[in-house]
């Protein structure tokens, strides 16, 4: 979807709390894929873990990472991920179900495309 619209809309990524930490709840995927990550005790590791992720998914937009009160995450109900498309006006104008199972590309994808009048 970034690909296809980022000449029509401003996309962002916003890191927050990892949603399955190596010293929490760890799943065998991420211990199988080597995605070992503790949870964050300082803007810096939360940073680097951002980076990993980033490069991990080969994300190419860019990416926002939320402070360590995880003012975000509470606001928008970020975890463990969600997506979430504004208008210019500021408004909500689709927020999809809470992720994994919530998170739904194309659903988003035609919320954005009746937004931009398409």
């Amino acid at each position: 979807m970034y690909a296809k619209y980022k000449d029509k809309a401003d996309f962002r990524v916003v890191y927050i709390r990892e949603a399955h930490p190596t010293d929490g709840w760890q799943v065998r995927a991420n211990e199988r894929d080597g995605v070992l990550v503790k949870n964050h005790e300082s803007e810096e590791e939360r940073a680097k873990a951002a980076g990993a992720c980033a490069a991990g998914l080969k994300l190419s937009m860019p990416i926002l990472i939320d402070d360590m009160n995880d003012t975000v995450e509470k606001a928008y109900q970020g975890w463990p991920d969600r997506i979430y498309i504004v208008g210019a006006d500021g408004k909500i104008a689709y927020k999809g179900a809470r992720g994994p199972a919530g998170f739904k590309p194309k659903e988003a994808e035609e919320a954005l495309k009746k937004l931009l009048g398409m």
